[in-house]
Order: structure tokens, then sequence, then C-alpha cells
């Protein structure tokens, strides 16, 4: 690497804009805003090397190079803009309704939203936060953030912390504000540093060269912001692992017993009961409500006891289940246990639990039974022996039944809200098999010369609780890189990093001052310190160049 020697003898890494030492200037500086006259000192992280501008030969230094560059950042995060609106133009995979007809995406979007909602799909935005891409394109905008932040605040630090309070003449007089007296006493000095001190500066005096510096903390501002953004950006990544962040669904009837997903089958759900009550009809505040919607709810709940399975010392044998929480879960009350969270999420009232069906003789008036046979419609057998020698296999099963556009049975849903059968159905002794087609509200026998009918007897019904369970432990990584990045914004904002330099020049004094913001401010406080001196004020020299 080159170095560069100065005038006064230190010797600088290559990219260096102002002497480590004396501040002379070693390249030309550009005029701040862009004007031709006399070219004040381009004061960016002091004048001191960036790696990103020192080193460019190796590839490392290359990449570094890249990601350093503020455009590439800015670039990266509008682009994580405009995808992130994307995946915002229709509902994410993971929010396709529970009742839908389809949850498969590649139907429902289709479906739902017609040619836009099938590119859409073809184009992967149904899952766009949980997408490859988009977590890489996360990752980028952390290593910008880092390398951006390394680039600049290593030299700045190093640069302020050995700053020296005798700088070069040229230093001071290319600086925004400076004037020089020529002649002044040794009191007004003292008495300028002992006000300076008084408004909170910290005085360096070295060999009657004077350095008065006050909140140098501010500039580390845009710093701790990056830190912030690279918390929240790390805790946006992790929330796609299951190890921090868990989203999960479940339907269970009253009754039921599962194991709660997303859980290893470390914890099971029961249903104990489903509650749901209505607004009265002649409650005035929703009477309009109710005469469009039929009917308004007031609560719905589930009450449910959750248990954690306790594992058996037999391999294969079922788990003892030991109760940890009983509870009532309502809509903005949740249950929560072992860092989970069960929201009430949804409903299906006066869902079928079971059909019970009767065999008859097909010209029998009075449809008397000869046999009876009960189908568990969340989970029916493949084939159901009878007393009477009467065998029924299930062919066709369609727990939502409708007829679609073609005229041929489907299921809208797997939920039996309509179930319907196509039943094979053996007499006594016969090999072979008269077909029957029974729903609720109907009975068709497929060839018309059935001897015998499946009829209907009798039904049960359950309601169904949809019930979402979550568990995230990002949150307070969000939380603690919100706070940090909002730190990181007050320390920049009501801040400033101010230095006034006084030097000796014969008789007199050279006086120059730069801040990163707020010009007033610092020509406030010179003013204050210079009152009834003989010292002359500083003149902008920005706006003697206009």
């Amino acid at each position: 690497m080159k170095k560069i020697k100065c005038e006064c003898g230190h010797i600088n890494p290559e990219g260096t804009v102002l002497c480590e030492a004396c501040g002379k200037p070693i390249e030309d500086n550009q005029h701040i805003d862009g004007n031709e006259g006399k070219k004040l000192l381009n004061m960016r992280y002091d004048g001191t090397a960036r790696r990103s501008q020192t080193y460019t030969t190796s590839i490392v230094d290359k990449i570094w190079s890249f990601f350093s560059s503020v455009k590439v950042g800015v670039w990266l995060i509008v682009i994580a803009l405009v995808a992130s609106m994307l995946g915002t133009i229709f509902p994410q995979a993971q929010f396709i309704p529970q009742n839908a007809i389809s949850r498969d995406p590649a139907v429902y979007y289709e479906d739902q939203f017609g040619i836009l909602g099938l590119i859409y799909y073809q184009l992967g935005f149904y899952q766009l936060y949980s997408s490859w891409w988009y977590m890489i394109l996360l990752g980028l905008i952390g290593i910008s953030l880092v390398i951006c932040s390394l680039d600049r605040f290593v030299p700045l630090y190093k640069a302020l912390k050995k700053q020296k309070a005798k700088r070069h003449e040229t230093f001071l007089n290319r600086q925004r504000l400076f004037s020089e007296t020529e002649r002044v006493t040794d009191a007004e000095i003292e008495q300028v540093k002992k006000r300076l001190q008084k408004q909170r500066y910290k005085v360096r005096d070295e060999n009657g060269h004077i350095l008065a510096e006050k909140g140098r903390f501010s500039r580390w501002g845009p710093y701790v912001n990056h830190i912030g953004l690279i918390i929240i950006l790390l805790a946006a990544i992790l929330r796609s692992t299951p190890l921090l962040y868990e989203d999960a669904f479940i339907w269970l009837r009253e009754g039921e017993q599962k194991v709660i997903p997303g859980t290893d089958g470390e914890y099971y759900i029961k249903n104990n009961d489903f509650i749901m009550e209505i607004h009265d009809e002649n409650d005035e505040r929703f009477k309009a409500a109710i005469e469009q919607q039929g009917m308004v709810p007031s609560n719905f709940q589930t009450d449910v006891v959750v248990y954690q399975a306790n594992d058996s010392s037999i391999p294969g044998a079922e788990p003892e289940l030991e109760p940890i929480l009983e509870s009532s879960i309502q809509m903005n009350i949740p249950a929560k246990f072992e860092g989970y969270t069960l929201y009430q999420s949804g409903y299906q009232l006066n869902e079928f639990t079971s059909l019970t069906l009767k065999i008859y003789e097909t010209n029998d008036p009075d449809e008397k039974s000869l046999d009876t046979f009960t189908i568990d419609l969340t989970n029916p057998e493949s084939e159901y022996m009878l007393e009477n020698g009467f065998k029924v296999e299930v062919d066709q099963y369609y727990p939502d039944y409708v007829l679609n556009d073609n005229g041929i049975p489907t299921s809208e849903t797997n939920y039996p809200k309509n179930p319907a059968f196509v039943l094979l159905v053996y007499p006594p002794g016969s090999d072979s098999a008269e077909v029957s087609f029974i729903g609720i509200g109907k009975n068709i026998d497929a060839t018309g010369e059935n001897e015998y009918t499946i009829g209907l007897q009798d039904f049960e019904l359950h309601d169904v609780s949809g019930l979402q369970l979550r568990r995230d432990y990002t949150l307070p990584l969000f939380g603690v890189g919100s706070a940090i990045f909002m730190i990181g914004v007050i320390q920049g904002m009501y801040w400033q990093h101010r230095r006034i330099w006084i030097q000796p020049k014969g008789n007199g004094l050279l006086m120059a001052a730069h801040t990163n913001k707020n010009w007033f401010g610092i020509k406030k406080d010179i003013e204050k310190s210079l009152e009834n001196t003989s010292i002359k004020m500083v003149d902008d020299q920005q706006e003697l160049d206009k």
C-alpha cells in the first residue's frame, strides 16, 4: 500500500484526505456545496482513509468496496421494500382462510383473484417472506450495514481519538467558520476558555493551541442505528426458523383430543366444549346487523385442557398425559403455556359427527329396519359387517358434497358439513353388490333395481373450534433492536459534535470551528464566549462564497 508523507513528517495511508497529525490537506478537496470560490475542506470522517478506498486489488477488497457503498445499501433497501409491498397485494399462503374451498395455493389464488392471482402464485409471492431469495436479500442488507459501518466507524473513531489541538494553518482557514485577530491578550484567551467550559465544552490546551469540543458521542448515532437495524434484520431471519417462531392452526371438535401441531408431540389439547352466545335480537345497538346477518355473536369460546406428554420407557407405548392448563379461550383472551399462546381464531357450527343408517326392503311401505350401522364421519371404515349378514362397503365419500359445473359429485372441503356416500350393499349370502347413493336429503337407487334401500335413521352434530397456536421468541429481539435504533436517532438528532480551534499567530490568533450540523448553534456558542473581548467573531465562509 502506498504511503503518503506530510510535510510535518507524519506518514499517512493511501486515501487520506487530511493529514492525521496536523490536518493539512493532502488532496484538493472540493467545495462542500459545489461552488467554485474558496474551497472549504471536506471534513467527512475527518479526512481519514477508509478501507474501501485504500485496498482495491483483491476480490475481498472489491467485495468490501461494493458493500461499503451507501448507494448499494439504499438500492438493496428499496428492492426489499418493493418486494415487501408485492407480498401484501394478496394474502400470504399461511393466511388462506381455513374455510376456503381449497387451501391449495395453486388453486386458491387463481380461484379467488383470477389471472393476477395465478401470476402471483407462479412468481412465488404467495410465500414471499419465507422465500430463500427474500432471506438472502435481508442478509445482503445486513452485510451492507455491517461493512458500511465498519468502513466508516473505525477510521473516524481513530481520527477523533488521536486528534491534536495544534493544526496546520491551512486546516483552520479552510474551515467554514473562521476568523483572524491581529492582536489579543492572554487574559482574553483565558476568559474565552472559561466561557467555553461553562458551555460544557471539553477544553484542551497544548502549548497555547486550544481545542474545545463537545457532543462527540452524537457522531456515533448513525452507527447505533445500524446496530439496531442489524438486530431487527437478524430477528426477521430467525423468525423463519421453527427454533424461535411457530405459527400453526388446528381444528378441534368438541370432545376431541389432538397433538398440538408444532410441539413435536410434547403437548396435547382437548376441546371440552365450544360455547357461542349471540346478541339479543331486541338490542337496538345490533338490530341492523342482526337483520342483515341473522345473528351477531357476542362471545365464542373454547374450554380446553392442555396436557404434557411424559416419555414412556416402553418403545411404542402411548405417552402418559399430565394436565398442565385448563382454560377458556375467547377472542382477545388467549391461553398461554410454556412459551406458547393459543388464540380463538374461528369456528364451525353444526358439523356432522356420525350418521346412523338403516337397511330396509325397497318395497316395504313401513321401511322396517333389517339392520343398522353407524359411520364415523371423521374416520369412516372401508366396510361394515352387519349382524344380519349384510356387508356394506364405502365406495366413495364426499364430506362436503356438491355437484361441480360438469355435474360430477365432488367435495367442497374436507370437513363433514354435508356428507354423502356411494355405498355397495351385499345382501346375505350374495356376492353381487347393489349400488346406493345416500346423503342428507338424498337417497338414490343407482340402478333402479335395488331390493334393499339405505335410509338415514339418526345423526349426531358437534361444533368445531379453530385455534391458532403461536410461539414467538423473536419479539424481544425486535424490541431490543427498535429501542437501540431509537437511541441512535435521538443521539444523532438532538446533539451535535462541535469543535472550536484557537491557535496563536504572532500577537494575534486564528479561530476556526466545525460542526456536523446546526451551524447556527455553534455560532451562538462562539458569540457568547467572545462577548466583551477584542477577538473577532468568526465569518461563515460558505456564505461569503455565494
